[in-house]
Parts: structure tokens; C-alpha cells; sequence
């Protein structure tokens, strides 16, 4: 039978780790691209990515590392697996070189920084139309790339698409589950990072477990008020590309945005925050793209509001958080999450 090509687009983290995960199943041919001829020249001369995934080996007789576009159209699957900030460029570095008739996928989790569009909407720009998918969900590259078991969720306008992705990715190890509501996986994806950094910065400051569990229930909330403003189904935001992703990353130190949340928390300045994690921190560019979108569409959303006056404005933590428990009293239920 022949063997299926999947194309990795970007060669940090998720993109490592995805190519040391599909390298081991028998019926797929990997090809890892990057732009950042350091990247692919460390883990050809290192067997692993020392940066992002230290101590993951990486099967270089498995794995066709390259800088060169071209080798990637062959590909049956193209996974974009970059930055959001750097997902139109590499787009338009691959536009030529994707095949008539590969699935697109995108990995990332975020918002273009200037449009606020979804990364969906920047990708088929950019490579016309194209058959694509959302892949999100409870997965930090770290724990993929050591193989634990994890379960996401394919996302893609066509259920058939979806499908495919499930059934070529499909694993004892990887578990995908299938759903139509691309906006609610994609919006869901990438505002769980402002939660998460909000939670790190109760972690730094000293607040407890009290005041993190009520960020964490009432920040899924506001989620789904803006997902369904934008055109997402509410259900989608109970799943694992909602409340599955805003967990994990509201409680690992895997997570960069509650890592960099935790800095500011403790007394360091956002700029501080995000030289020290060293890796991009989708959160803080998120935070802007929800408060600008929030009020475009007359949604409420004041846990986004507080961290957006925290982080760009230089609001006192204290503030912020008297500010929220101050506000008016407010019925629980909401016409959003019960789809009525």
C-alpha cells in the first residue's frame, strides 16, 4: 500500500513533536519544513529539537528534514503547525508548492494579531480554496512528542474532511474526534490562552484555588458568549477544543501562557514576562484581538477586559480583581450555553 505524505509546516514545538508521533505509524511518510535553516540544521546535527523539545529523539531516517518548499508537494496532508503571527507568511511561502487535492490542517491556537481573523480565514486566503481542517483540543506538545496518550478534536466545514484526518491520524496513542463547527473549535482554541493567563497570574500573586476554579468557569463562559456572537455552536465549547483545552492549559507549567502570567503575578512587567518564556505567548496577542472583537459584537466579557486593562494598560492586579468581584449581581444561566 502506498504510504501517505505528511507535510509539517514549522519546526518548533507542536511541529516536532507531531513529526515524532506520525514518524511511527507505517503507513506515513514525513516531511518537516521550516523557514529557520538553524531549526532544521539542529535537529539534523542534534537528533532532537534542543530548544523546544530537549531530550525527544528525532528518527532522521523517518523524518525528511528540509528548507526547501518544494519537497513538500508531494504532500497528501499539509499541517501548519507555526505561530499564529506567522501563519500568513509561511502560507505565502507554500502557496505554490501545496497539490491539488491535499488537506490543509492548522495546528495553531490563535487569532491574526492585526485582522483578528481565524487562522482559516488566513490560510484559504492565501492558498485559495483548498480542502480544510482545525486540529485542537488537550495537547501540549511535550506530552505528544513522549508519546502520552492524548485525544483532540478535527474540525473542518466538511464532515468528509474531518473524517479523513481522523482516520489517517487515528492512533492507540493520538485519539481524534470529528466536528463541523470550525469557528467554535477555532475561537475556543485560542481564547482558552487568555483564561490560562489569567489563571497564572492568581498563581503568582498568591490567590488560591478558590479564586481559580470561578476564573476557569466563568472564563468558558465568556468564551462561548463570544464563539456564538461569532457564528460557533454553543455545545462545542463543553468539548475538548473548550473546556478540554482551557483545563490543560490553566494547569501545567507546560502551559507558556500561565508561565508568563505567573511572572506578571509575582511583579515583572508584560515585556519582562514574555522575553523570559522565551517562546511565543499566544495569550497576550489573543487578550487584545478578544477585547477589540468583544466590543465590536456587544459582547461582555470582563475577565478579558481586566487582564487586557493588566497587560496593556498596566492596571494593578489587586484592582482588576476587586473591580470583577464588584460588579453587579448576575443570574448564572445563560442563553448561550443551553443553545435556547
Amino acid at each position: 500500500m502506498k504510504k501517505r505524505v505528511i507535510a509539517i509546516l514549522g519546526a518548533g514545538s507542536f511541529g516536532t513533536a507531531l513529526a515524532k508521533l506520525i514518524s511511527g505509524y507505517e503507513n506515513c511518510e514525513v516531511v518537516l519544513w521550516s523557514a529557520v535553516e538553524a531549526e532544521i540544521q539542529g535537529i539534523i546535527r542534534d537528533k532532537e529539537n534542543k530548544k523546544c523539545l530537549p531530550g525527544v529523539v528525532i528518527d532522521t531516517n523517518r523524518v525528511k528534514l528540509t528548507l526547501n518548499p518544494c519537497d513538500i508537494s508531494s504532500a497528501d496532508v499539509v499541517i501548519f503547525a507555526a505561530a499564529s503571527s506567522y501563519v500568513r507568511e509561511v502560507a505565502r511561502q507554500v502557496s505554490g508548492y501545496v497539490k491539488k487535492g491535499a488537506i490543509v490542517v492548522n495546528v495553531a491556537k490563535g487569532l491574526e494579531q492585526k485582522t483578528f481573523k481565524r487562522l482559516s480565514e488566513v490560510i484559504c486566503e492565501e492558498l485559495g480554496d483548498c480542502s480544510f481542517a482545525a486540529l485542537s483540543g488537550p495537547s501540549h506538545a511535550e506530552e505528544i512528542a513522549r508519546l502520552v496518550p492524548t485525544a483532540v478534536v478535527v474540525a473542518s466545514e466538511s464532515l468528509s474532511v474531518a473524517e479523513k484526518i481522523q482516520d489517517i491520524l487515528n492512533s492507540q496513542i493520538f485519539r481524534l474526534y470529528v466536528n463541523d463547527d470550525l469557528i467554535g473549535v477555532e475561537i475556543g482554541g485560542a481564547l482558552k490562552n487568555i483564561i490560562a493567563f489569567a489563571l497564572g497570574i492568581c498563581d503568582g500573586f498568591g490567590f488560591k484555588d478558590n479564586t481559580k476554579a470561578a476564573l476557569m468557569t466563568r472564563g468558558i463562559a465568556e468564551i462561548g458568549r463570544l464563539g456564538v456572537a461569532l457564528g460557533a455552536k454553543s455545545q462545542t465549547f463543553a468539548g475538548l477544543s473548550g473546556i478540554g483545552d482551557l483545563i490543560v492549559t490553566c494547569t501545567s507549567m507546560h502551559s507558556r501562557n500561565r508561565r508568563a502570567g505567573i511572572l506578571i503575578g509575582q511583579g515583572k512587567t508584560a515585556d519582562e514576562a514574555l522575553s523570559e518564556v522565551g517562546m511565543t505567548v499566544e495569550g497576550y496577542f489573543a487578550t487584545k484581538a478578544a477585547y477589540e472583537l468583544s466590543r465590536a459584537k456587544g459582547v461582555y466579557m470582563p475577565i478579558t477586559d481586566q487582564l487586557y486593562n493588566v497587560l496593556y494598560k498596566g492596571r494593578n492586579i489587586k484592582d482588576a480583581l476587586n473591580h470583577l468581584m464588584s460588579r453587579h449581581s448576575k443570574y448564572e444561566s445563560e442563553k448561550f450555553w443551553f443553545g435556547v
